[in-house]
């Protein structure tokens, strides 16, 4: 093949329209995503744009709307017990996961319903 897969650019995840302030509460309040600047003539079709380390999540606004269930991205994190408590204490339900051998996982939904994943390997 002559073509090369380099990296992943962005994941993006579907919103209802006029939730953006709701996804910053989110993803830059609680998670402390950064929030990236959209080109010009993105932004006129609403969303917002947020990025850690190399990676973005874009949230694109969709209508009609319906929240992914089962897809989703996974995060894989440091201290994810302090994690598990921060999304706790700001209100995020968290569903445990014990069926992925030498990780704790667990899951939990944006504030629009979209399935997410969280996950640290354990060190021996």
């Amino acid at each position: 093949m002559s073509f090369i897969v380099k990296r992943l650019a962005h994941i993006q995840l579907a919103a209802p329209k006029g939730s953006e302030e709701a996804a910053r509460g989110f993803f830059k309040g609680i998670l402390g995503f950064d929030e990236i600047e959209k080109p010009e003539e993105l932004r006129k079709k609403g969303g917002v744009w947020f990025g850690f380390g190399n990676y973005e999540v874009h949230i694109g606004i969709e209508e009609p709307f319906s929240p992914a269930k089962k897809a989703h991205p996974a995060f894989e994190v440091e201290n994810i017990e302090d994690l598990k408590l921060h999304l706790i204490k700001n209100g995020v339900k968290i569903i445990e996961d014990k069926n992925l051998p030498g990780a704790i996982r667990f899951y939990t939904s944006d504030p629009f319903g979209n399935r997410m994943e969280f996950l640290e390997w354990i060190k021996e």
